[in-house]
């Protein structure tokens, strides 16, 4: 870790990459300053702290060096008469990395009628890389926090969403429509199920284009967001001890880490594997997302943890049908259901295994969501059945399973229920009239297309990356034009419905 901030800093100071054994440069430096009587029996957690502490100095020094103007944009092509909301940020020529974030400034634009251009939001941002797989693209996706003029974070409502500080700004790049993640999100929001909420946006980089993105907030605890409690650290006996808390079912980091990362500091390691049977080799842990790993009280760890291992000794166990006794004492039954479903419609490879929140109020019950990460869903996806639109994702483990990150037993087993399988095929049979009916969906993605397409932003995108006749992991499908993967994601769509309408009723 230490070498790469030490990459780190040279990327700042040259503007362009180096190798860690150039970093390893910056290690002589601090080595020289420490007085070599230190060096003998040197206690390397010491080390390590006056290593980050030099490194974070010299990075906001060159940071604040020159926060500069906003760049104005390049802007459409003059063949299209409407343009499309977009943002510009300047670094002042600092590169981006995935942390720490850099200083930027960043002007946010809305698009009204007749092109009548509207400031949203002008000031300052940290901005870093984010994602796992989708950091190979040559497209990026960025984190952002607004700050104000003294470098703290600033509450501010972008696009007419909730105030907060922290955004995000996806690249969709695999996704080809670019609009797989807006899609479901609509769709969840409109469901009753909260998901981010979003802004198709064109962004500009210190005046070079990037592309479509999807502005959109960041998943966090939040009255407008995910809405738990505000777990304070004094909070840690009675009423107060039962919320709120979020889990989160994922890799430990974008890199992956599996499985020496998970650790019983930062996540609760389930008893079962993915049977349903007891185990000592942990398959499935539930990540503290919030308090974190490191904000957690003992007490409020030893709660939720207790919390998981009841719910999940009661739903493995004999008695578990039991309305009493059984799983329904621990979970919000509705929201397993939604969340099965409209990840079942989307046909998400990652869904349950991956990407996968989990939260728990004051006083409540454990609730599944909200979803998040649909870049592969709908036929997009090439590997283990994942594009297929006629099979279930929650049967990944047979056709993946060597995969490190596997569907854990809980769904099987709740469909296992005639309970549970019974609220599916309802609520599936409800949401095919409204939500999930085929003019539904059909209208909502020609609404987000014609956007696109008229206003010239998928053409704008397209000739910035010249994939639409190119084979980007994990493609099912190259349709060739922009249109043609419009189409493709109808086509799809249509067949998965059609699949599902015949065999929900089977569960």
């Amino acid at each position: 870790m230490l070498i790469r901030l030490g990459s780190i800093v040279l990327q700042l100071s040259l503007g362009r990459q180096v190798s860690p054994s150039t970093s390893l440069l910056v290690f002589d430096v601090i080595y020289y300053l420490i007085p070599p009587e230190y060096l003998v029996n040197l206690d390397m957690n010491l080390f390590n702290k006056f290593t980050f502490s030099f490194l974070t100095s010299i990075i906001f020094l060159l940071a604040c060096s020159d926060k500069g103007e906003i760049p104005n944009p390049k802007g459409p092509d003059p063949s299209f008469d409407s343009k499309f909301p977009f943002i510009e940020i300047n670094t002042s020529g600092n590169p981006i990395f995935d942390e720490p974030k850099s200083m930027a400034a960043m002007r946010v634009v809305d698009i009204v009628e007749d092109s009548v251009e509207i400031t949203d939001y002008e000031g300052m941002i940290g901005i870093e890389i984010r994602g796992s797989s989708s950091t190979m693209f040559d497209k990026k996706s960025y984190g952002l926090e607004t700050r104000d003029a003294d470098d703290m974070d600033l509450d501010t409502s972008i696009y007419g969403m909730p105030i907060e500080e922290d955004w995000i700004l996806n690249g969709p790049y695999s996704d080809k429509s670019l609009i797989r993640n807006v899609l479901i999100y609509d769709i969840s929001n409109n469901m009753g199920r909260y998901a981010s909420r979003t802004k198709l946006c064109e962004l500009y980089i210190n005046s070079d284009y990037k592309g479509v993105y999807v502005f959109m907030e960041k998943l966090k605890r939040d009255k407008e967001r995910i809405d738990v409690n505000k777990l304070k650290l004094d909070e840690i006996e009675g009423e107060d001890l039962t919320g709120g808390y979020i889990l989160k079912i994922d890799k430990t980091s974008g890199n992956g880490g599996f499985p020496f990362d998970y650790t019983n500091y930062n996540s609760i390691a389930s008893a079962y594997n993915t049977e349903g049977q007891l185990t000592s080799i942990p398959q499935t842990h539930f990540l503290y997302e919030y308090p974190n790993e490191v904000n957690i009280r003992l007490e409020q760890r030893d709660y939720i943890s207790n919390y998981m291992k009841e719910f999940e000794s009661a739903l493995a166990g004999s008695n578990f049908m039991d309305p009493e006794s059984g799983y329904r004492k621990y979970i919000d039954v509705e929201s397993f259901v939604d969340y099965l479903i409209l990840n079942e419609f989307a046909h998400n490879p990652d869904a349950y295994r991956l990407s996968t929140y989990l939260y728990k109020d004051k006083n409540g019950l454990l609730n599944i969501g909200p979803i998040w990460d649909f870049n592969i869903a709908f036929g997009n996806s090439d590997f283990c059945e994942g594009g297929e639109p006629n099979n279930w994702v929650f049967n990944y483990n047979n056709y993946c399973p060597d995969d490190a990150w596997l569907v854990h037993f809980w769904w099987k087993r709740l469909l296992s229920d005639p309970f549970f399988s019974s609220k599916v095929k309802t609520r599936y049979q409800e949401l095919r009239t409204g939500v999930l009916s085929t003019s539904s969906v059909n209208a909502t993605i020609d609404n987000y297309a014609n956007q696109l397409i008229e206003t010239g932003a998928a053409y704008r995108n397209y000739q910035k990356y010249k994939i639409l006749n190119t084979y980007v992991w994990p493609n099912r499908n190259v349709a060739g034009t922009y249109d043609a993967e419009i189409a493709y994601l109808k086509s799809w769509i249509s067949q998965r419905t059609s699949w599902l309408d015949t065999n929900v009723p089977l569960l």
